[in-house]
């Protein structure tokens, strides 16, 4: 089953594919991936999955105001195969961001592999006294990673990889590189309802339970 959309708790949400060992959603913006604190923060991605497929488990998330693909497993040996696999680095994210800056001087004067792509590698760690906001910190930060390049016909819109995968990784990164992201609320100047990053493309490694696969959402802005 592919492309469908289903009538999950109060609104529409897409199922871009569902079989008998995954399920790939495309969340909305403003829509948490699992349940927050509290009866106020009960809806979630999580929770309207379940409501169709009641074996769903969680596998990764996507912060709350970002859009696009999201992967849950169906049944808890699933969920520890594609859990491995996240940890293994064998899964391949792409997201799509729309930054405030135009973002073609930085990239002229970045290193760039044969590919096209430049890197962001600076560690980051969570600021306590500011949570859940996580800072650049050069000396006690976490290693971090990740890959970017401009979109071809738009100089603020780029492509983004996370080769690690750290909390709110890409908008950090892109603030301290000078380019944050449009709407986002903690790291951006928040002028717009949403925040402009989506996750448009999901690469699957072949697995005892699955072949290779690739999914994409394109991005609503």
């Amino acid at each position: 089953m592919c492309e469908s959309e289903r009538r999950v708790g109060q609104v529409d949400l897409k199922i871009v594919h569902a079989d008998a060992s995954l399920v790939v959603i495309d969340k909305p913006a403003g829509l948490l991936s699992v349940p927050g604190r509290g009866p106020d923060k009960a809806d979630c991605a999580y929770a309207r999955v379940l409501a169709n497929f009641a074996d769903a488990q969680v596998v990764h998330r996507l912060d709350m105001d970002t859009s696009g693909l999201l992967l849950f497993a169906r049944g808890k040996s699933v969920q520890r195969i594609l859990s491995m696999a996240f940890a293994a680095r064998q899964v391949h994210k792409r997201y799509v961001a729309l930054v405030e800056n135009n973002a073609q001087a930085i990239y002229q004067n970045s290193s760039v592999d044969v590919e096209g792509w430049a890197q962001i590698d600076w560690p980051i760690r969570v600021d306590w006294p500011q949570r859940p906001k996580s800072v650049v910190d050069l000396e006690a930060g976490k290693p971090c990673l990740t890959r970017w390049r401009l979109d071809p016909e738009k100089p603020q819109q780029l492509i983004l990889e996370p080769v690690t995968g750290r909390s709110h990784q890409l908008r950090v990164h892109l603030s301290a590189l000078g380019l944050p992201i449009v709407g986002d609320p903690l790291y951006g100047l928040n002028s717009q309802s949403r925040m402009m990053l989506h996750a448009c493309d999901l690469w699957l490694p072949s697995t005892e339970i699955n072949s290779a696969q690739h999914f994409h959402s394109a991005a609503p802005f």
